[in-house]
């Protein structure tokens, strides 16, 4: 029995060195020269951008939008969370498009509640 062991024991390690392997990652092929400082300029304006989105959207005086998260990528504004009216959702689209350099606004994750009762994802 002893023999069958140590038979076996090497085949097991090289099939799990094998799945190893294969379960990896391939190498990402390196970015462009200044590729990596562009896109981490974008990110930086990009959330630049959704705190100054964040920012005039809690400054609003009639609507509560501490339910509302803001991100943005490429000048496209993504509100998500909730609000509870339709003249919320508009307001808080218009509020996002006023922000000097939001090209867009997507509110697909943006969700109405009313009486705290989730009614689905806005359109």
């Amino acid at each position: 029995m002893s023999s069958a062991k140590t038979f076996f024991t090497p085949v097991l390690m090289a099939a799990a060195a094998l799945a190893a392997s294969c379960a990896t990652a391939p190498p990402q092929a390196p970015l462009p020269p200044g590729e990596a400082s562009a896109r981490a300029e974008r990110a930086a304006g990009d959330q630049i951008l959704a705190n100054a989105v964040y920012s005039q959207l809690n400054a609003d005086p009639v609507y509560y939008y501490r339910h509302v998260d803001v991100r943005v990528e490429n000048g496209t504004a993504h509100l998500s969370g909730y609000v509870w009216s339709t003249d919320a959702l508009y307001r808080a689209r218009r509020i996002a498009q006023s922000v000097p350099g939001i090209t867009s606004v997507a509110t697909n994750q943006l969700e109405l509640e009313r009486n705290g009762l989730n009614n689905g994802v806005t359109r």
